[in-house]
C-alpha cells in the first residue's frame, strides 16, 4: 500500500512538474505575444472581375479562424494586431485544353494584398500578397455549389497562410 501511495505522489509531481514547465501553449503554435485585441477590417474587392459579396465572406472567414486559434478577442476599432487589405485579383484561366481546342479544365485564381499591423511590436508588421487557386472541369460553370466550393477552398488556404505569417514562426 505504501509503494503505491509512493508512486501516486510521484507520478503526480512529475505531472505537475511537466504542466507547468510547458506554460501556456498553443496546439496551433500561435504567438500572440502580449496581445489581447484583433481587428479585421473589410478587404475591399479591387480585382478587375468582380464576384459580388467575395470582400465579406473573406473578411469573415479570417475573423473566424483567428478567434478559433487564439484567445484574442475581437473588435472594431484599435486592436492590437490589425488585418487589412484588398482582393486585387479574381482571374478564370484555361489549363488544359481538348482536341477541338475547348477548355477541359479552368483555374480560379485569388490574391488578396494583406496589411499586418502589430501594435505592440512593430517588427512583426508586413504588407504581402497570399493567392491560392481552384482547379474545376471546363464543362462546369463557376456558379453555385462550384463556386461556393472553389471560395471555401481557397479561403481557407490563403486566410492560414496569414494567420501562419502573421501568428507563427512558419
Amino acid at each position: 500500500m505504501k509503494v503505491r501511495k509512493i508512486y501516486v505522489i510521484f507520478f503526480s509531481l512529475f505531472l505537475f512538474a511537466a504542466f507547468q514547465a510547458c506554460g501556456i501553449y498553443s496546439f496551433t503554435g500561435a504567438d500572440t505575444g502580449d496581445a489581447e485585441t484583433f481587428q479585421v477590417r473589410t478587404f475591399l474587392n479591387n480585382a478587375e472581375l468582380v464576384e459580388p459579396g467575395i470582400d465579406r465572406d473573406f473578411t469573415l472567414q479570417l475573423q473566424d479562424l483567428i478567434q478559433n486559434q487564439t484567445n484574442l478577442g475581437l473588435t472594431n476599432e484599435g486592436g492590437d494586431l490589425v488585418y487589412e487589405g484588398e482582393i486585387v485579383q479574381y482571374y478564370i484561366a484555361p489549363m488544359t485544353a481538348t482536341s477541338d481546342s475547348r477548355a477541359a479544365q479552368n483555374r480560379l485564381t485569388i490574391a488578396v494584398n494583406v496589411r499586418f499591423t502589430n501594435k505592440l511590436n512593430p517588427d512583426k508588421d508586413f504588407e504581402r500578397q497570399f493567392s491560392f487557386y481552384y482547379d474545376y472541369p471546363g464543362e462546369q460553370q463557376l456558379t453555385g455549389s462550384v463556386l461556393e466550393t472553389a471560395l471555401e477552398e481557397i479561403f481557407e488556404h490563403i486566410t492560414q497562410d496569414i494567420f501562419n505569417a502573421s501568428l507563427t514562426n512558419w
